[in-house]
């Protein structure tokens, strides 16, 4: 299934798995009933939620645990912004009682904010969606509902580390073939640092790259199956480019 088959709740998951920031809008405490817009890095948990990490002392912290509504449009950078692809996710933000479930998920996107994470300060919070508005490009605009957005909970999400650490100590090889194959970059380095029902994510020499699944996995044999496959094929484009 490629990106032009798949659902529009799909579609929308699958964009915003391919960001890692967005603009977090609050109702404003200070300006009673005007919006608050700030920056937010953010990763999605194996469901689709959007994880943000915050401090206390923050104004859209405050705003949020006065009133949990927020918005978060995530698009990445086009010299033309109106024709590119964005998704808005509206919800209410909830934060999380405990930092360890989603830290070694986040500080692995976001290697750089370790040293917020030890912060007493800062917590967790997870958006959970109450309705998405989905720009896919031309002709493609959409409501989608939670329920075609989001994924159950599945046992990939406990697996996610042993997956990682396999894969990073005995197929680094094939790492490296996938930018080749998917991406066209060779690269001297590349770990896998994420992985969820909906792709993969590697740190390759100095950049995040993106690998979305044909369809969703929902456990470690899933997954196996597919990089492995995804591995065949690229051996295959190999054999092609270098020829007997």
């Amino acid at each position: 299934m490629n990106a032009a088959e798949k659902s529009n709740g799909e579609a929308s998951r699958c964009f915003v798995r391919g960001q890692h920031s967005g603009v977090l809008s609050t109702i404003s405490k200070r300006v009673e009933g005007f919006p608050f817009g700030s920056v937010a890095p953010f990763v999605l948990d194996h469901t689709g939620c959007p994880v943000i990490l915050i401090s206390t002392l923050a104004e859209h912290t405050k705003n949020i645990d006065a009133d949990p509504r927020v918005s978060l449009i995530v698009q990445p950078y086009s010299p033309d912004m109106q024709v590119a692809g964005r998704v808005t996710l509206i919800g209410r933000a909830l934060r999380q009682a405990d930092k360890s479930t989603l830290g070694a998920r986040y500080l692995r996107l976001h290697p750089e904010a370790e040293s917020y994470f030890a912060m007493h300060d800062f917590s967790f919070y997870r958006i959970e969606p109450v309705r998405i508005r989905f720009i896919g490009g031309f002709g493609r605009i959409h409501w989608v509902e939670p329920e075609q957005y989001l994924l159950p909970v599945s046992a990939l999400a406990d697996q996610e580390e042993d997956i990682l650490q396999h894969m990073n100590s005995d197929h680094v090889e094939n790492l490296k073939a996938y930018c080749h194959h998917v991406h066209g970059l060779a690269v001297t380095e590349a770990r896998m640092i994420g992985i969820d029902p909906d792709g993969f994510d590697l740190r390759a020499d100095a950049q995040v790259l993106r690998f979305d699944f044909a369809q969703p996995v929902h456990d470690a044999q899933q997954a196996r199956q597919t990089l492995v496959q995804l591995a065949q094929a690229a051996k295959a484009s190999q054999a092609a480019r270098t020829g007997p």
